[in-house]
């Protein structure tokens, strides 16, 4: 058994029961006919920001619901993010929960997969990038990322010396997604490349295309956490295209089912399935 770490977070079992209709089988049939599990989720402030303005790394959820948010990691086996986060954030992008690999267990076991929505090369990982120095030193994994161009073999070397990879897909010409990676596609690729449950945690660019009703049979669960707090306007917004009914009249853009609210210290975690 690995060192104790002291940075690692500790998520009672207590707490577990309630994210449990939420989150994918822990034992889960490995075939080649099954899709993506994929759970959306993001902290948002009371008037649905992520950020208070683009690229500003903004702290929302409190101890309780990050630890939460860690522990929803160790039962992914893949992080997504768009490149703008990657940049803004230098996210580490794995998972400090007690006991997983890393943290208290052996190997990477628990350790969720970095993927990194970057169609046009733009994340430069070879600067202090805490994604690669985790990896190195055997508390994480490293990334794949999700691109539309060959990356230079410079980069190709360095990221697949660290047990990543690129993963090079077409720009669509149509539907929602028209001019950026589609989500069909993207999550085909991730279940060719052996992912089998992936959670989607931003930014507010990725989160809001996902939205769109043309994708809402590809999302399996929504996880919210909601800080007790109003960023102002400005800031990043969660707010998906305006839908319109035949006669023009607007009507929502998207609706939860079942339904759950649960307090975690300060902050309130929404879990539900898109309708």
């Amino acid at each position: 058994m690995a060192e104790r770490r002291r940075d690692a977070l500790q998520f009672p079992e207590s707490e577990r029961e309630f994210l449990e209709p939420h989150l994918p089988p822990k034992h889960r049939a490995d075939d080649n006919t099954s899709r993506v599990f994929t759970t959306l989720t993001f902290a948002t402030s009371l008037d649905s920001s992520l950020a208070l303005s683009p690229g500003t790394q903004t702290l929302l959820s409190g101890p309780q619901s990050k630890a939460m948010t860690h522990y929803l990691r160790s039962r992914h086996q893949a992080i997504l993010v768009g490149v703008g986060t990657a940049i803004a954030d230098n996210p580490s992008l794995n998972c400090r929960i007690e006991g997983v690999g890393g943290y208290g267990g052996d190997g990477l076991e628990g350790q969720p997969r970095p993927i990194v929505l970057d169609p046009n090369l733009r994340w430069d990982f070879s600067s202090d990038s805490k994604v690669l120095a985790l990896a190195a030193d055997g508390r994480g994994r490293a990334p794949y990322v999700i691109c539309a161009k060959h990356p230079s073999d410079l980069k190709r070397v360095l990221l697949e010396q660290r047990g990543g990879k690129f993963i090079t897909l077409n720009i669509s010409d149509t539907g929602p997604s028209k001019g950026k990676l589609d989500w069909t596609d993207i999550l085909q690729a991730l279940r060719d490349h052996g992912v089998q449950s992936v959670m989607v945690e931003g930014g507010g660019a990725v989160i809001n295309n996902l939205l769109q009703p043309h994708y809402a049979t590809l999302i399996d669960s929504v996880i919210v956490t909601i800080a007790p707090t109003w960023l102002g306007q400005g800031g990043v917004v969660v707010s998906p295209p305006r839908r319109c009914s035949a006669d023009g009249t607007p009507v929502p853009a998207a609706r939860l089912r079942d339904v759950r609210w649960h307090p975690f210290g300060e902050d309130v975690v929404l879990c539900g399935k898109l309708q």
